[in-house]
This record gives C-alpha cells, sequence and structure tokens, in this order.
C-alpha cells in the first residue's frame, strides 16, 4: 500500500483531505441534526396532525356523549381510543416522512456540495503548490544541465508573502547562489594559475636552450639540458590541459555545423607519426556525424580520444586504434574509438574520467600525459549536450562511445 500511496501526488492528497474533511464534518452534522429532529418529534404530548376538542354539545337521548372527540381531514369523526390511535399513526407517518426527506435529500445535497468542495480544494491546492512546482522545476533544471555548475546562474526569485514556501524558495536561491561562486571561483582559479605558471615555464626553456647551444657547453650539460626540456614540455602540456578544462566547461555560446568525419580524417592524419612511434595501427571509418558546436574543442575531443587509445596500448606491435563516426537513427552524432591494451576492471573505468586519474594509479605528468585527457573530452561533451560512456573492451582495452545531438537539437540537453 506505501508504494501506491507515494505514487499520488501531494495536490491529489491534499484534495482527498479537504473532501474528506468536509464530507465528515457534514456527516456530522447531519447525524446531529437527525438527533434533535428526533427529540423534538418524540417530545411527550406534542400534537402533529389532528386536534382533540372538548364537546359542547348535550348528551344525547340514546346514551352518553363522549367528552372528546376529533374530525378528521375527511369529515369523520373519531372519538375515545379510535382518535387517539389515528392521531398517533399521522403522527407515525410525518416523522417516517419527514426523517426520510431530511436523509435521504440531505445526503444528496451534501453529496453534490462535497463535489463542489472537493473540485474548490483541488484548485486551492494547486494555487498553494505552485511556488513548490517552480522550486522543483528549477532544481530538476539545474540538475539536468550538462555540467555540474551549469545552470547554476538561475534563480526561483519568488515573490509573494513571507511564508514557508517563500522561505524554501529563498533558501535554495542562496544555496544556488554561494555554489555558482564557488564553482566560477574555482574555475578562475585554474585558469590564473595556469596563464601565471606558463611565464616562468617560458623563460626556463629559453634559459635551457640557450646553455645547451653555448658553445662551450659539454655534452653532459646538452644531456641535462635535454631532459630539462622534456620536462618543461609535460609541464606545458599539463598547464594546457588545465587551460583547455577550465575552458571546456564554459558554456558553448556560438555553435557551428560540425562533422565528425572531417574531424577524424584530420585527427587520424595528425597522430600517424605517434602512432608509428608506439607501433600501433589505427584504423578509422569516417562517416558523415553531422552536429553542431565549438569545432576546435570537439577536434580536441577526437583527438584526445585517440592518442589516449595510442599511448594507453599494447606497445608489442599488436597494438590497434579504431575510429568510427556515424549518425544514428534517431539523428545524433556518435563517435567510437576502440583500442586494444592492458585489461581494464569494469569498476576503474568511471574514475578514468577524472581528473588526473590513470588505471595505475600514478598521478605525476609522464610520458603518456598528465591524466587529463578523458576529463577533458568528458567537459566537452557535457558542454555540447551530449554523452560519453567507457567500457572495457575484451581481451582488454577499452571502447569509448560519444553521442552528441544532431543540429539545432542541444538545447534539449544530454542525450537529447
Amino acid at each position: 500500500m506505501r508504494p501506491r500511496l507515494r505514487r499520488i501526488s501531494l495536490r491529489t492528497r491534499l484534495t482527498l483531505v479537504y473532501g474528506g474533511l468536509f464530507l465528515v464534518a457534514g456527516m456530522v452534522l447531519l447525524g446531529v441534526t437527525y438527533v434533535l429532529f428526533g427529540q423534538q418529534l418524540d417530545r411527550p404530548g406534542r400534537l402533529i396532525v389532528g386536534q382533540l376538542v372538548q364537546s359542547t354539545q348535550p348528551p344525547a337521548p340514546s346514551g352518553p356523549v363522549p367528552q372528546k372527540f376529533m374530525f378528521t381531514p375527511d369529515g369523520d369523526v373519531l372519538t375515545g381510543a379510535a382518535a387517539e390511535r389515528w392521531r398517533q399513526r399521522q403522527n407515525d407517518r410525518l416523522r417516517d416522512a419527514a426523517v426520510t426527506t431530511l436523509l435521504g435529500q440531505g445526503a444528496i445535497a451534501l453529496t453534490v456540495v462535497g463535489g463542489v468542495a472537493t473540485g474548490l480544494g483541488w484548485l486551492i491546492a494547486g494555487r498553494v503548490l505552485a511556488p513548490l512546482h517552480r522550486v522543483t522545476e528549477t532544481a530538476l533544471r539545474i540538475a539536468g544541465a550538462p555540467a555540474a555548475d551549469r545552470g547554476l546562474h538561475e534563480r526561483i526569485a519568488l515573490r509573494g508573502p513571507d511564508d514557508e514556501v517563500k522561505r524554501l524558495a529563498d533558501a535554495f536561491d542562496a544555496m544556488v547562489e554561494r555554489l555558482d561562486r564557488s564553482f566560477d571561483g574555482q574555475r578562475r582559479f585554474v585558469a590564473n594559475a595556469s596563464h601565471e605558471l606558463r611565464t616562468p615555464l617560458t623563460l626556463g626553456r629559453a634559459l635551457v636552450e640557450m646553455a645547451m647551444h653555448r658553445p662551450s657547453a659539454s655534452p653532459d650539460v646538452r644531456r641535462l639540458g635535454e631532459d630539462l626540456l622534456q620536462i618543461n614540455l609535460r609541464h606545458e602540456k599539463l598547464i594546457s590541459g588545465l587551460l583547455l578544462l577550465a575552458g571546456s566547461e564554459k558554456e558553448i555560446t556560438e555553435r557551428a555545423v560540425v562533422d565528425l568525419a572531417d574531424i577524424v580524417a584530420h585527427v587520424v592524419a595528425q597522430t600517424e607519426g605517434e602512432a608509428h612511434k608506439a607501433d600501433v595501427t589505427v584504423h578509422h571509418e569516417p562517416g558523415e556525424a553531422v552536429t553542431s558546436g565549438n569545432a576546435l574543442l570537439l577536434e580536441r575531443m577526437v583527438q584526445n580520444l585517440v592518442e589516449n587509445g595510442i599511448r594507453h596500448n599494447t606497445g608489442d606491435g599488436s597494438g590497434r586504434v579504431h575510429v568510427a563516426s556515424r549518425t544514428r537513427e534517431d539523428g545524433r552524432a556518435e563517435l567510437t574509438v576502440t583500442n586494444t591494451g592492458p585489461v581494464i576492471p569494469g569498476y576503474e573505468v568511471p574514475t578514468l574520467f577524472e581528473p588526473f586519474r590513470r588505471l595505475d594509479g600514478d598521478r605525476l605528468v609522464t610520458a603518456k600525459g598528465a591524466g587529463l585527457g578523458l576529463s577533458i573530452v568528458r567537459s566537452v561533451v557535457q558542454a555540447h549536450g551530449g554523452q560519453v560512456t567507457a567500457r572495457p573492451r575484451d581481451g582488454g582495452g577499452l571502447t569509448v562511445t560519444v553521442v552528441l545531438p544532431a543540429p539545432g537539437a542541444e538545447a534539449a540537453g544530454p542525450g537529447a
């Protein structure tokens, strides 16, 4: 019974409560009226029909004449016990008719008025709960935003009396405002810190290059310089990834029609050298997959997926990466990147989309990257209103599937 009651809306429950209370109150009132009415009818000596009249005529010669007699509506004259019985029968009939009328018509009137009261209760409950619906709709829009911080600029801004509902809406607005400031401050911190870190890295690279290219530089200095440049390059990639991650979490305001097939062909050609160096074969099937969004971000998304498949592969010459794009039956664009590699437990897959997370648990910047590839992919996909899923490949490796809305359908939200 409890699951059924939970499926009933609050408005319906309030209406049932209003209608039930009204019907109960009406039945109590009708019962009290019936009791009082019965008491009045049952009072001793009360005459309802007929009247006993004292005789004023002299007694007849044939015998005594009763002192009291009664005229019936038909003109008959009843005396003595007959008159009393007739009067009692008429009183009983009138009482039964009155009680039947009171209960029957009263019940009909109570049913009609109860139905009207229930309808009015439905309307009143709707007006009372309208602010709560507004709070719920705003919360659902914020919760359904493509990114965790998307939609936090929305406010309920409920107007009306300072009651419990308005205080709830104001508390919700205050909470969302604090979250919005927190997320905005976090993005600004990442962006500003990344920009500030670029300057010393650029300066450090210039100094290392100057020391390496001096005529008096020894071979040890040159080898050390090469190592320092390699470390500097990795740090620059990390900062670039942080900047891109911060930028990809912003809302896409300017969109253009983009075919993922063109991006797939371009990225595969661009990463051919890295694939050859890693001894990994890349196959691609660039089928038409049209969506709308930022072309540079979408290109970086595809590039991260392909590079992730190349870098986290078998490394023994048998590595494969398969990239395919197509248009689904519902009109959405789909990109699938499958790579061979080490066996990945299913419970580890969700953590791969978190920043600085790798399968081996290493959180340092290595030759395989800074651990931001898939987190950037997720941010770009969510910013475009799409969905990204990953699952372990049979035999080892990973299969990542990205689904993006058809052109003009991005307003419907993720997975629309």
